[in-house]
């Protein structure tokens, strides 16, 4: 996800120690769980392949910005692959450790990286680019990691289910894994996610305006479908992760 700011100060204060406190504290419940047998190591090792994969994503809004000429992210401390930077509380954290305990899959968000869309050398065009990098770079780890497993684990390793092979190859598994939901998610055309930057550029002009008037008041609509329509997404995930899941042999 990517959100439209004013250019932040040269010296953003650095306020992340409430941040690290969430993410240790939320890595130690998950460790106790594992440890008295409430939850598979697969469930950890899913959660943990997400928070690089969703820096990843929202860097890469920041580099490609950058390259259509708005510093905003550069500015802001952004482009750096430092997990402190970029963590969300509730979307890296408490999240994707609810659903990966509920439903079996995770995903989340990092703090969307800011970019002043009018900064940009052809705003409309470039914004498109700028969003749907951050999908195109999940599906380049999910191929990633699928080609590592198809490639690294042996053949006969490859026979037992997921949860009894060994720790690294469920590992690499998982982050392929959380890559395709990753992917798929945020290309769902709705806003903040990135797959609405493809809705907006085809709006005619006269109705941006309003577009951008009621856009920061469905911030919540993802997260009510994800509540309220959860097999509706596991028609979406499924599909890719068929896809995915022929790449793995």
């Amino acid at each position: 996800m990517t959100w439209s700011a004013p250019p932040p100060p040269q010296r953003p204060p650095r306020r992340h120690d409430n941040t690290a406190i969430w993410v240790v504290a939320a890595l130690a419940v998950v460790l106790v769980l594992v440890r008295i047998h409430h939850i598979e190591v697969f469930y950890v090792l899913m959660f943990l392949a997400l928070l690089p994969s969703v820096i990843l994503h929202e860097v890469s809004h920041g580099v490609v910005a950058l390259a259509f000429g708005d510093d905003t992210a550069k500015r802001a401390g952004r482009l750096t692959l430092n997990p402190v930077r970029h963590i969300d509380p509730f979307g890296s954290v408490i999240l994707p450790a609810l659903l990966a305990l509920s439903v079996g899959y995770a995903f989340g968000w990092a703090k969307p990286v800011p970019v002043s869309v009018n900064r940009l050398r052809h705003p409309r065009n470039d914004n498109v680019a700028v969003a749907l990098v951050g999908p195109a770079v999940n599906v380049g780890l999910a191929v990633l990691f699928a080609l590592a497993y198809r490639f690294l684990v042996p053949a006969v390793d490859k026979f037992p289910p997921v949860l009894d092979q060994a720790t690294w190859v469920q590992f690499v598994y998982a982050a392929g894994y959380v890559n395709v939901i990753l992917a798929v998610f945020n290309l769902i055309p709705l806003p903040p996610l990135d797959g609405s930057a493809v809705v907006e550029r085809f709006l005619p002009a006269h109705l941006l305006p309003g577009y951008y008037r009621i856009r920061p008041f469905t911030m919540f609509i993802p997260l009510l479908v994800v509540i309220l329509f959860p097999s509706a997404l596991a028609h979406l995930f499924d599909p890719a992760l068929d896809w995915w899941s022929r790449l793995l042999v």
